[in-house]
């Protein structure tokens, strides 16, 4: 683990120990827990955005899963 120095503003500071404070863990703690939920938020939008642009490249054929509609079982039938 690395010690790293960052500049924030006084009310984030404040708004983060006063959570911490209530989740009885450290400041340190919470910013890593942040941090990793930012980057697997934004992992999953740059999958997402893949996706989108998958499909519009290459759009869906109107028959393209037609074939596998005789196969969905429905609980009520």
């Amino acid at each position: 683990m690395r010690t790293i120095q960052m500049t924030l503003d006084d009310d984030l500071v404040k708004a983060v120990d006063r959570v911490a404070k209530r989740l009885r863990t450290s400041r340190s703690a919470f910013t890593r827990k942040a941090l990793r939920e930012a980057l697997a938020r934004y992992k999953l939008e740059q999958m997402e955005r893949k996706h989108r642009q998958g499909y519009q490249r290459h759009p869906v054929a109107a028959d393209e899963f037609s074939v596998w509609e005789t196969e969905q079982a429905w609980a009520d039938e």
